[in-house]
């Protein structure tokens, strides 16, 4: 039995890393309540097992008196002398109380205990090797799924993926291999709990860190990030080395780097913006290539308006405002985004020509086109950047928004078709 147990501990040694003396430790803590129950009510009892040969005793320290009232706390003077000759009256010594059959009462109760105490030295385990981890990006594979939350196989221990560091856009599937960013290791109630996330900023940065070697020696200086996941991300960068170009080093030879952290990040659009001093300057590489016409600033207040020219003016938004609300969050400066102003005749005169534009194209009547250009659609550039659920929260097109979708992909298809051609000739 005791072979079998010593074997048990050598296992688990091998298979999780955890120290056989610290098991031992673990074991004979559990080994007191039985040693408690055969040997009875012993003072200061506690018990060890020998690592070698595996046997297992229970040790008391009792106080040597001339007359013994309770055996499970005092011993015979006599007795105490013949394991500590100079011993006297009233001193504490240690004596071996193990009874008959003890190996194998306490073997048994430590079996039950071992599981228990083996996950609380694993946990500990795990805690400690992980709690400097903060920040690494780690590989793993999918495992199994609780709600939304993903939990993925590190190979000794297991993280969560929870549902609010997921990417929207990714789906996983049991047996995939994931890259992830090391967010945070919590001590809980429960044990330690390695929580992993995708669509945090700083997994992108740590991917720009291994990716791009001027950025790991500190050559490039990533100064802000801001990030949709699952969308588009701008990040800022300033080159501390004037010969070094901090945009095109980010970039890579024919845009291979850029392109390894697109790949990882599922095709996520990725903008390298240069960083500069100039709120002007920083603003117009955020939004570039959209050309703006002027810009007004409010620095009590942080915040900068930008006209630009009708025909930039979606360009700079961006789909559902996406690129001026990233260069807000990029640059720190609420960032806001009018039309130039124009006289009334020419803005109405504007409104019919791109009316007249949109009714041109095959499939789009007069009565749509006016629709669409009053829902802040002027041209066919701004129709193919939509979606068919966009075209069907218009009111007025409710009920054609099916052949209104239709009418422009076959546009779309049409203009390929001719540059194809053009190119041919």
């Amino acid at each position: 039995m005791n072979a079998e147990f010593l074997a048990v501990l050598e296992f688990w040694e091998r298979e999780k890393g955890i120290r056989k003396d610290v098991l031992l430790t673990a074991v004979e803590e559990a080994l007191v309540t039985a040693a408690k129950k055969a040997v009875g009510p012993a003072r200061n009892l506690r018990c060890a097992i020998d690592p070698k040969s595996g046997d297992i005793k229970a040790f008391a320290r009792l106080v040597a008196s001339e007359r013994v009232e309770s055996k499970h706390d005092q011993i015979p003077i006599a007795d105490a002398r013949k394991i500590n000759p100079n011993i006297q009256i009233g001193e504490e010594i240690e004596v071996e109380v193990t009874p008959a059959h003890f190996g194998r009462i306490a073997s048994q109760f430590a079996k039950q205990a071992l599981m228990q105490q083996i996950r609380r030295a694993e946990k500990d385990l795990i805690y400690s090797e992980f709690k400097d981890r903060t920040g690494d990006i780690v590989s793993g594979v999918v495992r199994r799924f609780e709600r939304s939350d993903v939990f993925v196989d590190l190979g000794r221990y297991e993280a969560l993926l929870p549902q609010r560091e997921r990417v929207p856009t990714e789906e996983y599937q049991v047996g995939d291999r994931l890259r992830c960013f090391v967010k945070a290791v919590e001590n809980t109630s429960h044990g330690p709990e390695i929580i992993l996330s995708r669509a945090d900023p700083l997994f992108v940065i740590r991917l720009f860190q291994l990716e791009v070697s001027e950025v790991n020696d500190g050559t490039i200086e990533i100064k802000s990030i801001a990030r949709e996941p699952g969308y588009r991300t701008k990040i800022a960068v300033h080159s501390r080395d004037e010969k070094v170009d901090p945009v095109g080093a980010c970039v890579g030879l024919r845009g291979q780097r850029v392109k390894n952290i697109v790949r990882e990040l599922n095709n996520e659009k990725v903008d390298i913006i240069k960083w500069d001093s100039n709120i002007k300057n920083f603003v117009s590489n955020a939004l570039a290539p959209a050309k703006l016409k002027s810009f007004d600033v409010d620095e009590a207040n942080r915040r900068i308006r930008i006209l630009a020219s009708d025909d930039q003016l979606s360009l700079a938004i961006g789909k559902r405002g996406q690129n001026a609300r990233l260069t807000s969050k990029l640059t720190g400066w609420q960032v806001d985004i009018e039309p130039e102003p124009t006289a009334a005749m020419g803005f109405e005169a504007k409104i019919a020509q791109a009316v007249q534009n949109l009714a041109a194209i095959p499939g789009i009547s007069p009565e749509q086109a006016d629709s669409l250009v009053h829902a802040g659609f002027l041209c066919l550039e701004d129709l193919l950047q939509v979606e068919k659920s966009d075209l069907q929260a218009i009111p007025q097109l409710a009920d054609q928004a099916d052949a209104v979708w239709q009418a422009i992909q076959a546009e779309q298809a049409r203009r390929n078709i001719k540059i194809g051609e053009t190119s041919t000739a």
